[in-house]
């Protein structure tokens, strides 16, 4: 297990490669980016709790730890390189091979397949507070200056389209809104 935890050390190192790509200089971590999808995948799942959803925090928090978990191995892979290439399939297969050090692999991978192919409502909830994570980002940035971001904010219709979408409607378009006001 501790040649896995070295291994992951290299998610604090990786950059987010969409934001290198557009011009942004020593962007966030992908571990920078987990973090805090991490924490409001938490902050979510005991609202949606709170609002009488039947939603198991504890899982959705570990599928929020896992979710980025290949990228140790492939790295953040950008859009523009998805087009060429097999990212489902790169991720999985890194995976496989990084989970196999862990204490539980088969139920970790089940827990990634769960983001990864939507297959249960806190597997949803890591994919809405994923795309959150990356919109809050890019208003950061955006705010810092750096501009030509706007295809980072096709991601708005994902999340308006999303089932938790009611729920968190104010967050959402709150963020839209600071957005405006900051242009």
């Amino acid at each position: 297990m501790l040649s896995l935890l070295l291994e992951l050390g290299n998610l604090k190192r990786l950059p987010r490669t969409g934001w290198l790509l557009r011009g942004i200089p020593n962007p966030e971590s992908i571990a920078d980016h987990s973090y805090r999808v991490a924490l409001i995948t938490l902050f979510l799942a005991d609202e949606l709790k709170a609002k009488g959803v039947e939603i198991d925090v504890e899982r959705a928090l570990k599928i929020a730890l896992l979710h980025d978990l290949a990228e140790a191995r492939v790295t953040d892979i950008p859009l523009t390189a998805q087009h060429y290439l097999d990212k489902g399939k790169a991720e999985k297969k890194a995976l496989m091979e990084l989970l196999l050090a862990s204490p539980s692999p088969r139920e970790y991978f089940k827990l990634w397949r769960e983001y990864e192919e939507g297959l249960s409502l806190e597997g949803r909830l890591v994919k809405f507070a994923d795309k959150l994570e990356m919109l809050i980002q890019a208003y950061e940035y955006e705010r810092a200056g750096f501009s030509n971001l706007d295809e980072f904010w096709g991601a708005l219709e994902k999340l308006r389209e999303s089932e938790f979408y009611g729920y968190f409607r104010e967050l959402v378009e709150g963020l839209v809104a600071l957005r405006k006001q900051n242009r």
